[in-house]
């Protein structure tokens, strides 16, 4: 890691909440490097001769959890490889092994600034993932069936990790069910420490 360490925003929020699209708007606007898990591991992944590759693809084969240390690593190795120094990790950390294998790893490494929270209702978000899925999003979880998974998981997991940082008073809660540029609108009051791009 770099001399002066690292800023870290987390994005979380449920299934539809408007995660990727809200980064998408910060990077732009604030020029944050948006760092997805769920995309680091997918590139991982495809990566020829990877040293995680196979370990990778037999927990999503198996639909179990990747090792925290895993992703931690590929967080920190692309923070490393990037010039910058602001971050947001998009849907991380999920449940209490990630809160705790990024404590370990990283705790000392890194300044988390906050969580930002898109609050959304669970049927305005399912809604939003069952349309994406329709135009054609080409995420195979964007289905029914696949939407109930990730919503129990959402409720048992997640949530617990939000109070966890509302404890904190780490939370910065946004009504992400509104339209778009209104939710960046209180996204933006959020970001006012950091120079806009």
């Amino acid at each position: 890691m770099p001399a002066i360490k690292p800023n870290v925003v987390f994005v979380l929020g449920g299934p539809g909440a408007g995660k990727g699209t809200q980064c998408a708007n910060i990077v732009k606007t604030f020029g944050f490097v948006h760092l997805s898990a769920g995309d680091l591991l997918r590139e991982e992944r495809s990566k020829p001769g990877s040293e995680f590759g196979e370990l990778i693809e037999k927990h999503i084969r198996d639909g179990t959890i990747v090792p925290v240390e895993i992703t931690c690593s590929l967080i920190e190795n692309a923070m490393t490889s990037n010039e910058k120094n602001n971050f947001l990790i998009d849907g991380f950390p999920r449940n209490q092994d990630n809160l705790d294998g990024w404590n370990r790893q990283m705790g000392d490494k890194v300044n988390v600034h906050f969580v930002l929270f898109l609050e959304a209702p669970e049927d305005i978000c399912v809604t939003r993932c069952l349309q994406r899925g329709q135009a054609g999003s080409g995420r195979s979880d964007d289905n029914p069936e696949s939407l109930k998974k990730r919503v129990v998981t959402y409720n048992n997991d997640t949530m617990p990790i939000i109070s966890h940082f509302e404890k904190l008073n780490l939370v910065r809660k946004v009504d992400a069910a509104k339209g778009t540029d209104e939710v960046f609108d209180q996204v933006k009051e959020h970001f006012k420490g950091f120079t806009e791009s």
